[in-house]
């Protein structure tokens, strides 16, 4: 058991692969175990889910800085991202960082789009003659920052911003509200199960937004049978039917980890990552998550106990509320 930011987390020994699956605090572990013993008892009903549904989907606003009414539901990012690819003219210009993560871009070019990759560095001044720009806040595949400021200042009032913000939603403070799509994927720094996803859009964007996976949730209690179409007037009306557990735990998590002190969860996160990094002479950066390239890495970390992931040819480490000076220490002690 650790006790980290007020909760409680039931991890043993070093876990640094939450940029792929999320360590959830006991809290939310307690909240999804009595959901489904519930359901094994045949007490639930399908309206219980609602509160849950809308507790998560406000802290998600929160989070990211738009209003509830904007945020719309989903389970994957990469079915969130294909109602804005498909919203857009044909042909459309995207452009994103080289070695995206293919739930940002497969679904760009799946609806027939031109997508280029550049450096990440070099993106924001590459923006001029993209009629998107749809990038990670922080990469998957090594922890790199997009500059967000840079970008801003550097993108045309017509050129449309997608931002993915699961690497970076739950660690790292930022604003994010100026941007026309923010999305993310709740189960890996947000610390709730795979199956809830969340999109946040601007008004101008939701306008142009065709919601063709609408079911009945999109309406509404009162859409459930029958014509005429019938949709909530904001962001509900591209949401999907929710997967009820995966809720269940984020109206825990979520509001949880907006309710923290966002600078001191981002200080400890980097901190530790830091921490690795002057270990193993490696410049110091500002993301939670470090690639480490030394020969044999993986093995060597495996070896000691040490769960990560391999990206890229790097050891993937991604340290979050429930890691510890002691978990950068044996990462050391096994590369030394």
């Amino acid at each position: 058991m650790r006790h980290a930011f007020g909760t409680t987390f039931d991890v043993d020994g070093v876990y640094l692969n939450t940029p792929s699956i999320g360590v959830p605090p006991r809290p939310v572990v307690d909240a999804v175990s009595a959901a489904v013993t519930a359901w094994g008892r045949a007490e639930t009903s399908a309206p219980q889910f609602d509160g849950a549904v809308a507790t998560a989907r406000a802290a998600f606003a929160q989070l990211t800085g738009f209003p509830t009414s904007s945020v719309a539901l989903g389970t994957t990012v990469s079915g969130l991202l294909g109602l804005v690819a498909a919203s857009l003219p044909p042909g459309a210009r995207v452009l994103t960082a080289d070695r995206e993560f293919t739930s940002v871009t497969f679904p760009f070019v799946s609806a027939g789009h031109e997508v280029v990759e550049v450096d990440l560095d070099e993106l924001p001044e590459r923006t001029g003659a993209a009629d998107v720009v749809a990038v990670s806040v922080v990469a998957s595949v090594d922890g790199g920052l997009v500059d967000l400021a840079a970008l801003r200042a550097e993108v045309g009032p017509d050129t449309l911003v997608v931002l993915d913000a699961t690497q970076s939603l739950g660690w790292l403070p930022a604003d994010l509200g100026w941007a026309d799509v923010v999305v993310a994927g709740g189960y890996k720094w947000l610390l709730a199960p795979r199956g809830a996803a969340w999109m946040a859009l601007s008004d101008r964007l939701a306008e142009r937004v065709v919601p063709v996976q609408s079911g009945w949730y999109a309406g509404g209690w009162d859409a459930i049978y029958g014509l005429p179409l019938r949709l909530h007037p904001d962001a509900r009306r591209f949401d999907l039917s929710p997967v009820w557990l995966a809720q269940v735990g984020a109206a825990v998590s979520l509001p949880w980890l907006a309710s923290l002190d966002a600078e001191a969860v981002r200080d400890h996160a980097v901190g530790l990552a830091n921490r690795v990094r002057r270990g193993l002479d490696l410049p110091a950066g500002e993301s939670a998550i470090v690639a480490v390239r030394h020969h044999g890495a993986a093995d060597r970390l495996a070896a000691a106990g040490v769960r990560c992931a391999v990206r890229g040819g790097a050891a993937r480490l991604g340290f979050h509320l429930h890691n510890t000076e002691a978990d950068a220490d044996t990462v050391l002690e096994a590369l030394g």
